[in-house]
């Protein structure tokens, strides 16, 4: 079976608090994209299968990790703790950059769940899968509705909203050959209740939302990252209604009116565009 594992921005990002786990608490909207990842899943026969729990092929970009650390292993002995799973093949074509702020190898764990669930008819409910994945990674469970949704707790705790403001509009989307971890996003950042919660702001036309749907990475990152700053500006300058940092980077994307294709010649990157339907 093939299937699509699309990316998300994030709009909005407010660190809150930090937990007594280390980890922090937040406020986003995650929003699903069109750019995907491309995932087959088969069950191989008994001689490949034999002595395996699974067999991974990988092609695209490159996933520099030893297999064991991939996330789609994650997942898979994730859902093995409360299914049996046979052997499975994976043959991952990796189209979304890794290290961006967009989600892909979390999308890539949830699709991989969601088709084991059809192909072995594992009756898995929508929570069931989120509680597999919530393991795996904070965003991993979002990939499940793949709905726009209002996230909070670590990222884990959604809430599916109607939001139709990006309709008809364009997402230019521009990713520099720039890593940024999330131990340093995150060391950055003085963690704050913000002034205005992201679901008001997401209610204004989007002509309200610059300097006020914030993310609170970019400060630090930009102090870090240079070039990133200068992408959101350069965005801005172009004419988009609005432009930011998705997650803790480097993704840096604009949202516009209409077809915006030129390129940015800031910083070698990778660099698209996305029409929201």
């Amino acid at each position: 079976m093939i299937a699509f594992a699309n990316c998300k921005i994030n709009l909005g990002l407010n660190i809150i608090s930090k937990r007594p786990d280390g980890y922090h608490n937040i406020e986003t909207l995650f929003f699903p994209l069109h750019q995907a990842d491309i995932l087959e899943v088969a069950l191989p026969g008994k001689e490949l299968a034999e002595g395996h729990d699974y067999l991974l092929k990988q092609t695209g970009i490159e996933v520099d990790c030893a297999p064991e650390k991939n996330i789609l292993v994650k997942a898979l002995y994730a859902l093995k703790e409360v299914r049996e799973i046979p052997c499975v093949y994976m043959h991952l074509h990796k189209q979304v950059p890794m290290g961006a702020g967009l989600g892909g190898g979390s999308a890539d764990a949830a699709v991989l769940v969601k088709t084991l669930n059809t192909i072995l008819n594992l009756d898995m409910t929508t929570e069931e899968m989120e509680r597999v994945l919530a393991k795996v990674g904070a965003d991993c469970p979002f990939f499940v509705q793949n709905k726009p949704s209002l996230a909070s707790g670590i990222g884990e705790i959604l809430q599916p909203v109607e939001f139709n403001a990006l309709k008809g509009k364009y997402i230019r989307l521009i990713k520099p050959e720039i890593h940024v971890s999330t131990a340093e996003a995150y060391a950055g950042v003085t963690p704050q209740e913000p002034s205005v919660h992201i679901e008001e702001i997401i209610k204004r036309p989007i002509s309200e939302w610059q300097g006020l749907l914030v993310n609170d990475f970019e400060e630090s990152v930009f102090k870090a990252h240079p070039e990133l700053g200068q992408i959101k500006q350069w965005l801005l300058d172009k004419g988009a209604i609005y432009a930011a940092m998705s997650g803790s980077g480097s993704t840096i994307f604009g949202i516009f009116g209409e077809p915006f294709y030129e390129d940015c010649e800031i910083t070698e990157a990778a660099q698209w565009l996305e029409y929201i339907e």
